[in-house]
């Protein structure tokens, strides 16, 4: 019969090894926490200086050391903005032209799209669905030129509907919305057809409807593409009038080399606000959206 001693060393040793892995990971987690919010502080902190020195008066905006709070608070600096020379409200209203009129495109041209590749059957689909993809490793650099002569010989060269043709679909939204639909219960679209649903009534009536989060996400991802485009605007785009704000803070750089970096900081600030309350309210759909389009090929 063992000895009490010999329970205790034996129950001694049992445990030992689970304190140590508790301890490992209490380590781990630890070291993950900290390590993110390094991270998130290194993410932050080019916001908040544009922030800062968007309120700051022009001659502190080069004082050394800097400082992050300034001495006195200039929001007049956002009004300069809109009082320059610089059609600031024109690029935006131009911007939010060409952004909603994308985003609204790319959900029916995506969603249609990633619904046939899912759930019809045609020859060669599977084929076009692997050059689809593979037009995603094409950076769109490579093809401008041939795009621009086309544009031009339509008669759309600095025409806004250039760039709305240009982005009017996705294969990377057509990826996404496919894999969502492929998650969809092949029971489900069985039954509706049983009951003499077309492709286009399961469609509208089925897949669409629990595509909500999917296509949230591919909404925001589209909005903020265009939003923050700068490429396309300034390849197609010459008047001054139909210019987009990615180019109009270009445009301000009049501003910095006068010295005024507040006003071109006011001007930043004021175009990605929409981006970033888009993100924050809405950053809950983006993963559920994503998550839910699976891997499923």
């Amino acid at each position: 019969m063992a000895s009490a001693t010999e329970i205790r060393a034996t129950a001694i040793r049992a445990v030992r090894p689970r304190v140590a892995s508790i301890t490992g990971d209490r380590l781990l987690g630890i070291a993950a926490i900290v390590v993110l919010a390094v991270g998130a502080i290194l993410m932050v902190m080019p916001f908040l200086w544009m922030f800062s020195t968007s309120l700051r008066p022009s001659a502190e905006s080069y004082k050394l050391p800097p400082a992050w709070l300034p001495t006195q608070w200039h929001f007049e600096n956002y009004a300069a903005v809109f009082q320059s020379t610089v059609p600031f409200l024109a690029f935006a209203l131009n911007s939010t032209k060409i952004t909603l009129v994308v985003v609204l495109g790319q959900l029916i041209t995506c969603s249609m799209a990633g619904f046939a590749f899912a759930r019809l059957r045609f020859p060669g689909r599977d084929v076009l669905f692997i050059v689809l993809l593979a037009s995603l490793m094409v950076p769109y650099q490579v093809t401008i030129i041939p795009v621009f002569i086309i544009m031009k010989n339509l008669g759309l060269a600095d025409n806004h509907l250039s760039l709305i043709l240009l982005s009017l679909t996705s294969a990377f939204g057509v990826f996404l919305l496919r894999q969502f639909f492929l998650t969809v219960s092949q029971d489900l679209i069985d039954a509706a057809k049983i009951d003499g649903a077309g492709p286009w009534t399961i469609f509208t009536r089925i897949a669409l409807p629990l595509a909500g989060p999917s296509l949230s996400a591919l909404a925001i991802i589209t909005f903020n593409n265009t939003w923050n485009n700068y490429f396309y605007p300034l390849i197609f785009l010459t008047t001054w009038d139909k210019m987009t704000l990615p180019l109009g803070i270009t445009a301000l750089r009049g501003y910095l080399s006068s010295g005024n970096a507040s006003v071109v900081m006011a001007a930043v600030a004021l175009t990605i606000l929409p981006v970033l309350v888009v993100f924050l309210l809405a950053q809950r759909w983006i993963i559920q959206g994503v998550t839910q389009t699976g891997i499923k090929g």
